[in-house]
């Protein structure tokens, strides 16, 4: 009887011996981290990597949707094209990034020669000090006054082809309740269109 204990002791020390050599060692520094995801490079001008790129070999100064395809509407059926800015509160300066996606908006109405362009100037509520929204707002109105100079003194685009307005804070597109919402309501929205052009019968 004594003998059977003594052998079951020695199966049961082998096997708990054999696990806590098996088993994975966890200590408090120990993490478990994910491989490094693999980029793939665009070879053409528009920044899109080629692995999702369905419009190869697309030239510069070319506005793309997020698959490297062009987003302007061909010449023969007019072109449009959207513009967007966000400006720090009480400012209205326009960032380097933005500068740089106005320089496409300049490049494409050099282009078109009869496209137009309208420039819409909004402000948070926070920047308005007066408790009629209705007034006049010289903020929103400088940020939209800033897109329109950019455009004349560097592309030399002409004034008349260019409308500016501002509305203030009375067309929010995010709550005003907090920063976040704030700084998508200080923005500059802008829209280029072409008539389209008149078919011969």
């Amino acid at each position: 009887m004594t003998s059977k204990v003594y052998l079951a002791m020695g199966i049961f020390s082998a096997l708990t011996l054999s696990a806590c050599q098996t088993a994975p060692k966890i200590t408090a520094d120990s993490s478990i981290k994910a491989p490094m995801p693999i980029l793939s490079v665009s070879l053409d001008s528009d920044g899109v990597p080629d692995n999702i790129d369905r419009c190869p070999n697309t030239p510069k100064n070319v506005i793309t949707d997020d698959y490297g395809c062009e987003v302007a509407i061909s010449m023969d059926r007019g072109l449009k094209m959207e513009y967007r800015a966000f400006f720090d509160k009480d400012s209205s300066e326009l960032s380097p990034k933005y500068q740089a996606e106005l320089e496409r908006v300049g490049l494409r109405m050099q282009e078109h020669k009869t496209a137009i362009i309208r420039i819409e100037g909004h402000s948070a509520k926070s920047e308005v000090y007066s408790a009629d929204l209705n007034k006049s707002n010289p903020l929103a109105q400088a940020r939209a006054d800033k897109v329109k100079n950019y455009l004349v003194s560097k592309f030399n685009i002409a004034p008349e082809r260019i409308t500016t307005t501002e509305y203030g804070a009375n067309r929010p597109i995010a709550p005003f309740d907090s920063e976040e919402g704030d700084m998508f309501n200080r923005r500059v929205y802008a829209l280029v269109t072409e008539p389209e052009k008149q078919k011969s019968h």
